[in-house]
């Protein structure tokens, strides 16, 4: 059976556990192009016009692969965490594929509660069960996907960088180079290094988060809070970027609370959608990276001052 999986969404977070699981249910794996333009222009004409640009990349994925298998994954993924969710879009993303996209072939499209091993489990074998009817290759290819999964490293942390950054945001606008516009690279180009919150340590993440009047609803918006209110308050970079899709309410509440949290550690906020332009992106990054670079040369200027008046 050959399955298709859309390189979009959470596509970059989750991939070596799916795909570790089709393969070992003797499944061909289909998997769509990286994002481009095509992919966005398709994408743009069958969903509706008030959701956010991975999601309508996310519809171009899907054309781009849906008459080449015999299966389609649409993730319906609801929670990663107890008590959270991941965003609305995500609960409902197939029914707008559904009602969008005319002549699909046979879907997934279970909810995906993952908050445990065992939860997972009853999603995977209610995928499993369309391809195969032998329970112990299911179980056999569970167990393989999970240490597929665990042993994959994800994130960013240079080293050897004059400058850090931190770079924030939902995984697939940080890790899609087509929506970010290959912000890694154009950072390193700059002599700036890049951090995001896989290197940062949990505990003092969840300690930030811990502040909020009220528990934060959305996993991704807490994660990003807690990441940019620690490495602010602990200085670990100079300064952090947040990514984020224009028309994404979880942004608009987080980014709010990040910039009342952090008081004037440097933050720079990069709304992005399908008219965005890589000139104008280029530009502020400029801005942003030669601003922070004066702020470190005038605190060495006035460390030096003090040294030597302390001396004299």
């Amino acid at each position: 059976m050959k399955v298709g999986i859309p390189k979009g969404l959470l596509y970059y977070k989750y991939y070596p556990f799916i795909e570790r699981f089709l393969i070992e249910l003797d499944a061909e794996i289909i998997t769509s192009t990286d994002t481009n333009k095509n992919i966005l222009n398709e994408g743009i004409k069958y969903c509706v016009d008030e959701a956010c640009l991975p999601i309508k990349i996310f519809h171009g994925h899907i054309l781009d692969i849906k008459d080449k298998c015999d299966l389609l994954i649409i993730p319906r993924f609801m929670r990663l965490r107890e008590r959270e969710f991941i965003c609305p879009k995500f609960c409902g993303l197939p029914e707008m594929i559904l009602c969008s996209i005319p002549n699909m072939p046979k879907v997934m499209i279970e909810p995906i509660y993952a908050t445990n091993e065992k939860e997972l489990y009853t999603w995977c074998k209610k995928l499993a069960g369309m391809i195969t009817k032998d329970k112990s290759m299911i179980k056999i290819a569970f167990k393989k996907a999970l240490g597929e999964q665990r042993n994959t490293k994800f994130g960013i942390k240079d080293e050897g960088f004059k400058i850090t950054i931190a770079l924030v945001g939902h995984p697939y606008n940080l890790y899609d180079t087509f929506i970010n516009m290959n912000i890694v690279k154009k950072l390193n180009k700059l002599g700036v290094g890049v951090v995001t919150e896989e290197y940062a340590k949990e505990e003092q993440i969840k300690s930030e988060v811990k502040t909020l009047f009220k528990r934060p609803f959305w996993t991704f918006g807490a994660n990003s809070y807690g990441f940019t209110a620690s490495i602010a308050k602990n200085e670990e970079t100079d300064g952090a970027i947040y990514l984020s899709s224009f028309a994404c309410g979880i942004d608009s509440v987080v980014i709010e609370l990040i910039k009342e949290k952090i008081g004037d550690f440097p933050l720079l906020v990069l709304k992005v959608d399908e008219h965005t332009g890589e000139g104008g992106i280029d530009t502020r990054i400029e801005a942003f990276i030669d601003m922070i670079e004066r702020k470190n040369n005038n605190e060495d200027n006035i460390s030096t001052f003090r040294q030597h008046t302390s001396c004299s």
